[in-house]
C-alpha cells in the first residue's frame, strides 16, 4: 500500500492539529475526509467561529463533518461510508469505541507529551508548571482508556529554564507534523511494533495532566520564587497567571493583574510575599522566604500587555504612603 492508497480520516480543532494536518496534506497523503468541533458563536454579535483545522480544510478543498455526537448514527455511518483505512486525531475530544475501533488499520492519536507521562488535557503546560527539563510527543494507538494506548513513536525535546508553554507548544506542534507523518509511513511499511505503557512505566504511576481551571492559574505568592516562575511560564501566554494588586490593607478593593514573565533573580532584593519594588531599571515581586521573582511583563485588567517596570512606575510606590502589592 502506498500513501495514496492510505485513506485517512483526520481528527481535530486547534492550531496543534493544522500543522499536521497540513505535513498530511504537502505529502501527498490520501486525507479522505476531516472531522472537527461544530462552529461556535461568540461576542457581541453571536459571531460564528471556526476551528482553525475547519479553516484548514475549507481551504484545501478536504470535506468537513462536524457531529454534535460522535455517536450519532448518520456520523457513524457517513464515517462508514468513507472506507478509511486509519484514522489520525490530534487535539479532539475523546472517541467512541464504536468510532476509534472503525478503521482496519486502527486509530493513533499525536500527544504532546513523552507518555506515560502527563497523560490528560493539559499537557504542555503541566510540564512547564512542574519545572521539568524535558518533554516531548507521543503517537499512540486508542484504546479505551484515555490515553493510555500503546506507544508507536517518540520524540523528545529540552525545554528551557526562562521557555513558556507558549514556545514550548510552537515547537512541540512542529515536532508533531514530523511525527504523524513517520508514523503514517511505519505504519505502512510495517516498522513499527506498538509498545505497551507499562513497559515503560515498570510499576510506577503515570504522570496526570489535568484539564487548566482558574484556580490553577491564581498566584500564592507565599510558595517559593522556583515554583511561581514555573507556573507563570507554564500558563503563559494563555489562559495566564493571575493576581490581585491592591493600593493597601484594603485587599478587597484590588485589580486583576496577569503577570505574564518573570525572570529568577541571584540579586533580588528581599521582599514579603506580594511586595512590589523598583530597583535601578528592574521590576521585582516578593515570594516566599523573603526571596523575590523580577518583573517582566504584565497585563492589568482591561489593558495591553506592558513592561513591568513601566506598571510599578505607575503605581507610584511610596508616594503619600503608597504601599501597592499583589495578594
Amino acid at each position: 500500500m502506498t500513501k495514496k492508497d492510505l485513506k485517512i480520516v483526520f481528527f481535530g480543532t486547534p492550531e496543534f492539529a493544522v500543522a499536521s494536518l497540513d505535513a498530511l496534506v504537502a505529502g501527498g497523503y490520501n486525507v479522505a475526509a476531516v472531522v472537527t468541533m461544530p462552529d461556535k458563536a461568540s461576542g457581541r454579535g453571536q459571531h460564528v467561529n471556526f476551528s482553525a483545522v475547519k479553516k484548514y480544510a475549507l481551504a484545501h478543498d478536504l470535506p468537513v463533518l462536524q457531529p454534535e455526537r460522535l455517536k450519532d448514527e448518520t456520523f457513524v455511518e457517513t464515517l462508514r461510508g468513507i472506507g478509511a483505512d486509519l484514522f489520525i486525531v490530534i487535539a479532539f475530544r475523546m472517541l467512541p469505541e464504536i468510532v476509534w475501533s472503525m478503521p482496519p488499520m486502527g486509530t493513533f492519536n499525536l500527544h504532546g507529551s513523552l507518555l506515560p507521562h502527563y497523560r490528560g488535557a493539559a499537557p504542555i503546560n503541566r510540564a512547564v508548571m512542574n519545572g521539568e527539563k524535558t518533554t516531548g510527543v507521543t503517537t499512540f494507538m486508542l484504546k479505551k482508556e484515555i490515553d493510555t494506548g500503546d506507544i508507536l513513536c517518540r520524540e523528545a525535546i529540552e525545554i528551557g529554564d526562562d521557555e513558556n508553554v507558549g514556545s514550548v507548544h510552537d515547537r512541540l506542534m512542529e515536532i508533531g507534523a514530523r511525527l504523524t507523518v513517520k508514523t503514517v509511513d511505519d505504519l505502512i511499511a510495517g516498522k513499527l511494533v506498538p509498545m505497551p505503557q507499562d513497559d515503560i512505566l515498570k510499576g510506577e504511576e503515570a504522570t496526570p495532566a489535568p484539564k487548566i481551571f482558574k484556580e490553577d492559574c491564581h498566584i500564592d505568592w507565599n510558595d517559593a520564587a522556583a515554583k511561581i516562575h514555573n507556573q507563570v511560564r507554564g500558563l503563559s501566554p494563555y489562559p495566564a497567571a493571575w493576581t490581585t494588586m491592591t493600593l493597601g490593607a484594603d485587599d478587597s478593593a484590588g485589580v486583576l493583574v496577569k503577570v505574564l514573565a518573570t525572570r529568577r533573580a541571584a540579586s533580588a532584593p528581599s521582599l514579603a510575599p506580594g511586595q512590589l519594588a523598583l530597583s535601578g531599571k528592574k521590576a521585582y515581586v516578593g515570594c516566599g522566604e523573603r526571596e523575590a521573582l523580577e518583573l517582566l511583563e504584565v497585563q492589568p485588567a482591561g489593558k495591553r500587555p506592558m513592561a513591568a517596570t513601566d506598571y510599578l512606575r505607575g503605581l507610584r510606590i511610596g508616594e503619600n504612603g503608597r504601599q501597592p502589592r499583589f495578594v
